[in-house]
């Protein structure tokens, strides 16, 4: 199964972005679940990641270069070939979907002082921003809603309602976070991939590539 969607999303490519920061899945990216939730299954495997989650939900995270942190787009191609029905990304243990897609900004001094610390520690910090675009939910594209474990910190933004298929996403991030917090914080720091089918106990067979940083 992961071998036809790597080689379905390998004839994607993308245009402006020559420049680009490639962001490998090469093995750097940690999973990091959720109390005691069995972990979703990851293959990293250069340009392409595998996901496979069966009731299950997880995170896998890394940190984004340096050289990256002024970043203003990303690009990425996705493909589901089994997810989740549509749910209210609004509620809290409801809110199932079949991807998303994390960029985790901070202002400069949170930046430089905790941008090596996990996921999970980012998180717990006032001073962290959260794009999260997803592929799930009934809302329409390109709604923003208030996430439902993050507070303030962090928004769900909608690229693709619940169902399958393969698609290329080019994303605005500063226009995001204007529209999400009225302003962008200097630093992206991290970058994190997550699947979530617990709440439904059902499957997801899905592919995440070409993620490009510009």
């Amino acid at each position: 199964m992961f071998r036809s969607l790597f080689l379905a999303l390998a004839c994607v490519s993308f245009s402006g972005v020559a420049h680009a920061q490639a962001i490998t899945f090469d093995g750097s990216w940690k999973e990091q679940g959720f109390f005691n939730f069995f972990s979703n299954d990851y293959i990293q495997s250069g340009d392409a990641l595998g996901v496979r989650s069966d009731g299950t939900v997880s995170v896998l995270y890394r940190p984004v270069p340096q050289g990256s942190w002024s970043a203003s787009k990303a690009n990425w191609a996705w493909q589901v070939a089994e997810g989740v029905p549509a749910t209210d990304l609004t509620q809290r243990g409801g809110d199932d979907r079949n991807l998303a897609m994390y960029f985790v900004f901070a202002d400069q001094e949170t930046a430089e002082n905790l941008s090596k610390r996990s996921l999970r520690r980012l998180l717990r910090n006032k001073n962290i921003r959260v794009l999260a675009y997803v592929w799930g939910g009934h809302a329409a594209r390109g709604d923003i809603l208030p996430s439902p474990y993050l507070d303030t910190r962090g928004v769900t933004v909608i690229r693709r309602g619940a169902g399958l298929g393969a698609f290329s996403e080019q994303v605005d991030l500063d226009r995001d976070l204007r529209r999400a917090f009225g302003a962008r914080p200097p630093a992206l720091i991290g970058v994190a991939v997550s699947a979530d089918s617990d709440d439904t106990d059902t499957k997801i067979s899905a592919t995440i590539s070409g993620l490009r940083l510009d």
